[in-house]
């Protein structure tokens, strides 16, 4: 496998949402200089100031980020304001405010994107084995419809890299486009790097490649401010 060039960027976009002028959005990678061999609140503490400034390069206040705590559920937040930075009890997080961007943390689980360009709302969910099998990005599209108007046909929906077989037994990548295109998003509308954490952890954090102490890869999606 090739070298990353040593001025590689430590952050990823995919071409489906770079698509969508409305948004913003941006999948954090493994930061180099980062010690992350610690338990998770440690290494979160120590990648926030950087994360952070993920969410201002991408054009949105440091104040205007708010994070799911991430419990392994299914419950999914409606975020009209920053007023915490942290959503507690969530694993997805929707809004339709313009200068507001979310985040969901991840380590071989799946940062689903969700974008209605139509209503601008937007969302991002925390989907890996527990989450696939709940049923969240259902969950999360069923939430945007009701509190925002979304139709699932005009939703885009982007998964990031995950872990996938068979470097991990189940396919929860596969369970979350299912999801998706049942819940009425059309197939073509549903994205995915097809990319595996646990393959290149030159870029990656992978819990199960690292035993649990490792870094977050930080997915964060936003309306744009001058968005209407």
């Amino acid at each position: 496998m090739a070298e990353e060039p040593m001025d590689a960027p430590l952050w990823m976009t995919f071409p489906a949402l770079e698509a969508l002028p409305r948004f913003a959005h941006r999948f954090t990678l493994r930061h180099p200089e980062i010690d992350v061999n610690a338990e998770r609140a440690a290494v979160v503490d120590r990648l926030w100031d950087w994360h952070r400034t993920q969410a201002e390069e991408i054009g949105f206040h440091s104040t205007a980020l708010c994070i799911a705590e991430q419990v392994h559920g299914r419950e999914v937040a409606v975020i009209t304001s920053p007023a915490n930075e942290v959503a507690a009890g969530t694993d997805g997080l929707i809004s339709n405010v313009p200068g507001l961007v979310v985040g969901i943390y991840v380590a071989d689980c799946c940062a689903v994107y969700l974008v209605d360009p139509h209503t601008g709302a937007f969302g991002v969910v925390h989907s890996g084995k527990k989450g696939s099998e709940l049923g969240i990005t259902a969950h999360a599209i069923e939430k945007m419809h009701y509190h925002f108007g979304t139709k699932p046909a005009d939703l885009h929906v982007q998964l990031s890299p995950c872990i996938r077989p068979p470097a991990y037994e189940i396919d929860f990548a596969a369970q979350i486009r299912q999801q998706a295109v049942d819940a009425g998003v059309p197939p073509g509308q549903v994205h995915d790097t097809g990319l595996c954490t646990s393959l290149d952890l030159r870029r990656f954090y992978s819990y199960r490649m690292e035993k649990g102490r490792t870094g977050r890869m930080l997915a964060l999606l936003g309306r744009k401010a001058d968005s209407r």
